[in-house]
């Protein structure tokens, strides 16, 4: 999916587009099957009772707000988190009322480097480390195919025609 051409400068073009690995999602699944079945077997010893009927309201009321809150809230914050690489700058982009965001320029990037442990490398993600001009580095977690992004991002920095070393000539020789 592409980030939205609006958001873009002029001549700027979307290299990578990438969400939180899906492993940010295991416990809001998890959640969402523990309040189902708790919800279903409360529901089920309640059947034969003469207030049966309140019950069943008060488990649906509770289930719906720990679902919104344990499930539906975290798959919104992964689904609103945005990694991108573009080909002038990266930019993070996170929150769902409240929306934060961070661009660091291409040309203020000094070094890149990833991380990830065993269970990282099963999933097929790690973090990310990026060290600008003037900050301390930042970490970007759980971005999936780490590797990749790692050397896109290099190789973003670092192929910039622009800044690549073009000896003078005189006379046609280097």
């Amino acid at each position: 999916m592409a980030y939205p051409d609006d958001l873009l400068s002029s001549g700027e073009h979307v290299v990578i587009h990438k969400h939180p690995h899906w492993k940010m999602l295991i416990f809001p699944v998890f959640w969402l099957l523990v309040v189902v079945a708790i919800g279903t077997y409360l529901a089920g010893l309640v059947v034969d009772q003469s207030w049966a009927s309140i019950a069943w309201i008060a488990l649906t009321v509770i289930g719906v707000v720990l679902i919104l809150w344990l499930t539906i809230t975290p798959v919104l914050r992964w689904r609103t988190t945005h990694f991108i690489i573009t080909s002038d700058r990266v930019m993070y982009r996170e929150g769902v009322f409240k929306r934060t965001g961070l661009d660091i320029p291409l040309a203020r990037v000094n070094s890149v480097r990833f991380e990830h442990s065993l269970m990282d490398r099963v999933l097929g993600c790690g973090t990310l480390l990026i060290e600008s001009a003037s900050d301390e580095p930042l970490e970007f977690d759980d971005i999936p195919s780490v590797e990749k992004v790692h050397t896109m991002l290099y190789r973003e920095v670092n192929d910039n025609p622009d800044d690549d070393f073009h000896p003078r000539t005189v006379d046609g020789r280097a």
